[in-house]
């Protein structure tokens, strides 16, 4: 990845070439402002060890024209990565990789700085109470010796956990037969499992903007085209007039939606709505991957029942986990969709993954016998977090605003000006580790105005949290760069 100029003296001076770094990069219209977005990838790669230190850097020139962004972009992102340390210029002789002082390279350690001891904002999931954990472990200490004479091979999944899932399903208000389940190792699996079995590169899938920024990512590595459709602050969120006109002219392939206490936003989908958007998707032959992870989140009053049960419709997949209700740290989840469909995603998934964890799957069965109770206490807490983190948005950063949800685990805030990735930046040296709205965007360049704050932390946690940023806003000539090294979001 990194050549060594003519000869092979030890002394002789290497460099990169521009095409070489910009396929090392990510497309700078992916994100605003794109030599922000490209001095992080770059710092990144050097922390990796994937680019060398001592390397000289293509000509500011050169790399615009790689890139294909201006040279205007690349100068900054050079005074950028000089300001942080991870370049420096020698006098007539070009710019140079280089490490911040300070700073160990790779294989000495993964040292992130502020994040090291900084409050994460940037994953919404709950913790599960220690207790609770140990004393599932130790109620299925039998079941666990028993599955041990058998091979443990269950690509459909564990049946008796497919049977509880078919319940809870059943409860809510889905009729659903153990045949019609199958259990993944997460939600994200479970939609990886359908994006590589209903879709091929090029296929059309509508999407929500904003949405969760996994999905996104899941849709782009499988090479889909994504069709968006706006969630807003106004009236119920989705205009479904807009929803419908795109299934009708766009024909999408797949459609993902999350529903209930929508990520980032909140929102739930009006049941009307719910009825409407069913009969148009099956009108174009379009498959509904229905998110439902965050369903029984509700806050302000009972949870919804299940898209699914909104009208008839052969083709939605509704895909559930434990990692939002009970604790992300159990890999389990769960897709509901035809048997035929059920068998035939069972196939594929045996390609790359024989089936999951028997003790895992037996875990969750447990846990999710007791998921009322649990529930009880985890609603119970996040209340407390939603009230103490809005309360104290109010009192120390009263310019921003937010529609409060009625569920799930943040608030979709606007900060009303496009400022979040340069304060998520400067957050970060305060001791808060949070990421901008632009993860959270179907499209380049969106909701930089934006900011999503989980309130799963306690609540003195996220009253402090609240301080630094307050403190971060102010701090307005604060470090424009820090070494956020990752970039996933819960």
């Amino acid at each position: 990845m990194v050549e060594a100029a003519a000869g092979r003296h030890d002394r002789t001076p290497r460099s990169v070439g521009g095409r070489q770094l910009a396929a090392m990069l990510p497309d700078p219209a992916r994100a605003r402002p794109a030599y922000r977005h490209l001095a992080r990838a770059i710092g990144e790669l050097i922390l990796d060890g994937r680019l060398a230190l001592h390397v000289r850097l293509p000509a500011e020139r050169e790399l615009a024209g790689a890139l294909g962004t201006s040279r205007t972009t690349v100068t900054a992102l050079y005074d950028l990565l000089r300001a942080n340390g991870y370049a420096h210029s020698r006098q007539g002789s070009g710019t140079w990789t280089s490490l911040p002082e300070g700073r160990p390279a790779k294989g000495v350690s993964r040292l992130l700085g502020p994040a090291d001891t900084a409050i994460d904002l940037a994953r919404a999931a709950p913790v599960l109470p220690g207790r609770t954990l140990t004393d599932a472990l130790v109620r299925i200490t039998e079941d666990v010796a028993g599955h041990a004479h058998s091979t443990g091979y269950h690509p459909y999944g564990l049946p008796e956990l497919r049977a509880a899932v078919a319940e809870r399903c059943t409860a809510r208000g889905l009729a659903t037969t153990p045949e019609q389940i199958l259990v993944t190792a997460g939600a994200q699996h479970a939609l990886s499992l359908v994006l590589a079995l209903l879709a091929r590169p090029g296929d059309r899938i509508m999407v929500e903007n904003p949405s969760y920024p996994n999905a996104l990512e899941a849709m782009r590595r499988a090479r889909l085209r994504t069709v968006s459709v706006p969630v807003t602050d106004d009236g119920p969120g989705w205009d479904i007039g807009i929803v419908e006109s795109t299934l009708r002219r766009s024909v999408p392939r797949l459609g993902y939606l999350i529903p209930d206490f929508q990520n980032p936003t909140g929102r739930v989908l009006p049941a009307a709505d719910r009825s409407r958007l069913l009969r148009t998707a099956s009108r174009s032959g379009t498959w509904l991957v229905i998110d439902e992870t965050l369903a029984d989140l509700a806050l302000d009053g009972p949870a919804p029942p299940p898209f699914a049960a909104h009208g008839e419709s052969g083709q939605v997949i509704t895909v559930g986990s434990m990692s939002k209700t009970h604790w992300a740290g159990l890999r389990v989840g769960w897709l509901r969709a035809p048997a035929r469909l059920v068998t035939e995603l069972a196939a594929q998934r045996v390609a790359t993954d024989m089936g999951g964890s028997v003790v895992d799957q037996l875990l969750a069965l447990d846990l999710l016998a007791g998921t009322d109770a649990l529930l009880r206490d985890r609603l119970t807490e996040l209340r407390a977090g939603r009230d103490a983190l809005t309360a104290a948005l109010r009192q120390h950063l009263p310019h921003w605003t937010w529609r409060t949800p009625p569920g799930g685990l943040s608030l979709w805030v606007d900060l009303g000006a496009p400022v979040a990735t340069s304060l998520a930046e400067r957050a970060l040296a305060h001791g808060v580790r949070i990421e901008g709205g632009g993860y959270f965007g179907a499209d380049p360049g969106l909701f930089e105005n934006r900011l999503r704050i989980p309130y799963t932390l306690p609540p003195r946690t996220l009253t402090e949290a609240v301080h630094r940023m307050a403190r971060a806003v102010a701090d307005a000539s604060g470090p424009p760069v820090g070494d956020r090294r990752t970039h996933w979001i819960a």
